[in-house]
């Protein structure tokens, strides 16, 4: 492995000043800056991340917080996690993931410790109990999510009212009057996860404009809570003849329960979902879909940290405007006899 030293006779310097341009520390002459980098190059020579924070205060670390719960469809959160990580890397930073539901106390160990020069905050709730900790720690943080109150944060994420209200568009102009949500596991709600509360939210208020009836039923996911949440909407409503889907882990078992069933996919019912792109097209039956931009949401919020980290990021939210790619689950409703 190539060292400091090493670095600093192949460029004919000292070893404090191949530091000093590895640091930013001093200013260096740019004939000589050039000499060292051409150096570091030539030789492959990185910096352990031990030397790095001697020599610059920074750890070259962004901690990732992502906390895996059961109610949550992990592909997504860890195609975020990879897009996080690999673009981290090419600004030359590593990712420390922690993945335990500890809520403020991950962002104070990591605030109160050189552990990581930024974070990321993923799952994030309307009412999220780390953000009073995040503005009072003065590290600069991204949250992959959209809060209630988001003043002095920086936050990126799908426009999810927006998604709603695009499922209630597409269904409205294709004749529907009924429509239903089959959502998240009741625990995501109870959390007031931002992206469940504000899709259910943006497709109602659209829903009201446009004159559909709506219902909203939580979903575990498996067959036999399917069947039981299909049972009740159509209990409920039985003129319901358009479904969203904001739940990856209901699709199967819903196209399965709705052809046991004897409903045909779109004839008697369309099917819209809110999922990642692989999830609708490898459905029994090609969805109608709002795609869940995950690498583009990882990518974006290394962006914005690497703005904080270089002092030029303000707080300020961005929101992904949603696409609608329609294919063969959804259509017009049955005409009425």
């Amino acid at each position: 492995m190539v060292t400091l030293a090493e670095v600093a006779r192949h460029a004919g310097v000292s070893a404090s000043t191949v530091s000093y341009v590895l640091s930013g520390k001093r200013s260096i002459s740019a004939t000589t800056r050039d000499r060292v980098e051409r150096s570091i190059e030539e030789l492959g020579y990185h910096p352990n991340a031990g030397a790095r924070a001697l020599a610059s205060s920074r750890s070259n670390i962004i901690a990732l917080m992502m906390p895996l719960r059961t109610d949550m469809y992990v592909p997504v959160m860890m195609e975020i996690a990879l897009a996080v990580a690999t673009t981290a890397r090419t600004h030359g930073y590593d990712v420390l993931l922690l993945t335990g539901e500890e809520g403020p106390a991950a962002v104070r160990r990591v605030a109160g410790s050189g552990l990581a020069d930024a974070m990321i905050l993923m799952d994030v709730e309307l009412l999220d109990a780390r953000l009073p900790l995040v503005r009072e720690a003065g590290r600069p943080a991204v949250l992959i999510g959209l809060p209630a109150d988001t003043t002095g944060l920086t936050c990126v994420d799908l426009d999810f009212a927006a998604t709603g209200a695009l499922c209630a568009e597409h269904l409205a102009e294709l004749g529907h009057r009924e429509i239903a949500v089959i959502g998240e596991a009741a625990a995501v709600y109870e959390r007031h996860t931002g992206f469940a509360e504000r899709t259910v939210e943006g497709l109602r208020r659209r829903a009201r404009e446009l004159g559909l009836r709506t219902l909203h039923r939580p979903c575990e996911g498996g067959y036999a809570s399917l069947a039981g949440t299909l049972a009740r909407i159509f209990g409920e409503r039985p003129g319901t003849t358009g479904l969203v889907v904001q739940n990856e882990h209901a699709i199967d078992p819903l196209l399965s329960l709705l052809r046991e069933q004897g409903r045909a996919v779109p004839e008697d019912v369309s099917v819209v979902a809110v999922c990642p792109e692989q999830v609708a097209l490898q459905a029994s039956v090609r969805l109608t879909s709002v795609a869940i931009p995950a690498q583009e949401m990882g990518r974006r919020a290394v962006e914005l940290v690497m703005e904080k980290l270089e002092g030029r990021g303000r707080p300020r939210s961005t929101l992904l405007p949603p696409e609608l790619t329609v294919r063969a689950s959804s259509g017009p409703p049955p005409a009425r006899g």
